[in-house]
């Protein structure tokens, strides 16, 4: 994951090497060469993901590539804020640092999982949530498609919901591989001590509108910006809310900026007639068009 652009561009290497100052570990042997184990530790998957998001929208720009508006799912949402200038490289970094640190402990004080239901309604997932409720924690976490929704929460109410779903007629219920429960109630330590860090962070107003998770709409209003993010945390991911404003609010072009093309499948269910750009690797930057 980005060792392609760290080998071609100076400027990504000397990002790698500002992100390992504030990180205290190599990111750069991480990323090119860490375990299968290590990276899935949101601890290290989360700063790994933002250096290369990040180090990828500093080349668009470079090329004169610019947005009109930005959003971001979940993580990305720091990769948005800071490519739309609202906080500089080193806060993204820092709030990204502790965040994953903080979900990782949340994690294993509270061990949760998640799970992607395909095939129903998002009405639906939410009925079977709150069925499934009597059984432990469960929520939907990330709205993200027509027929996507994940859920999060404790293991027995998360497997709970994945056999209601499957009675209901849901095509699949597909446990995740995550660390802990996000975007659910099981985060709540991980919230209070990241709202504190939030409080002390100068949000600037961003160049563009950016579409926050939370409430799927845009916003320039640098106040609310600490508070967003803190109830991000705990709240789902309104992705295809945010994704059918920013249609509505006039987008026609999306490119997914960031390792791999989860979204880029995601925006093609929620409207096919919009045109999607992949920008994963130098290959890729490189076939877009100046």
């Amino acid at each position: 994951m980005g060792q392609d652009l760290f080998d071609a561009f100076q400027a990504v290497r000397d990002l790698y090497a500002q992100a390992n100052d504030i990180l205290e570990f190599d990111l750069a042997r991480l990323s090119f060469a860490g375990t299968e184990e290590e990276l899935r530790q949101t601890e290290f998957t989360q700063p790994a993901l933002f250096v290369h998001s990040v180090a990828l929208s500093q080349l668009l720009k470079s090329r004169n590539v610019r947005a009109g508006m930005m959003a971001g799912h979940s993580l990305g949402e720091y990769s948005a804020l800071t490519a739309a200038g609202a906080i500089s490289f080193d806060q993204g970094l820092r709030l990204v640092k502790l965040r994953g640190q903080l979900m990782q402990n949340a994690g294993k004080l509270q061990p949760g999982t998640m799970a992607a239901i395909i095939g129903l309604d998002f009405d639906q997932v939410g009925k079977i949530c709150f069925e499934a409720s009597t059984v432990g924690t469960v929520s939907p976490a990330n709205f993200n498609s027509p027929g996507q929704v994940v859920i999060s929460g404790s293991i027995d109410g998360v497997k709970a919901a994945m056999q209601l779903a499957t009675e209901a007629g849901a095509k699949k219920a597909l446990e995740l591989n995550v660390s802990g429960a996000f975007h659910s109630a099981l985060m709540q330590p991980a919230r209070k001590v990241f709202a504190k860090a939030l409080r002390q962070v100068h949000f600037s107003m961003p160049d563009v509108p950016v579409y926050f998770n939370v409430t799927g709409e845009p916003s320039t209003d640098a106040a609310h910006f600490g508070m967003l993010l803190e109830e991000q945390l705990t709240s789902p991911v309104q992705w295809s809310k945010s994704i059918e404003q920013m249609i509505a609010d006039g987008a026609h072009q999306f490119i997914e900026v960031g390792a791999g093309s989860v979204l880029t499948g995601l925006i093609r269910r929620i409207n096919r007639d919009v045109e999607t750009k992949t920008v994963d690797t130098l290959e890729q930057l490189e076939s877009l068009p100046l």
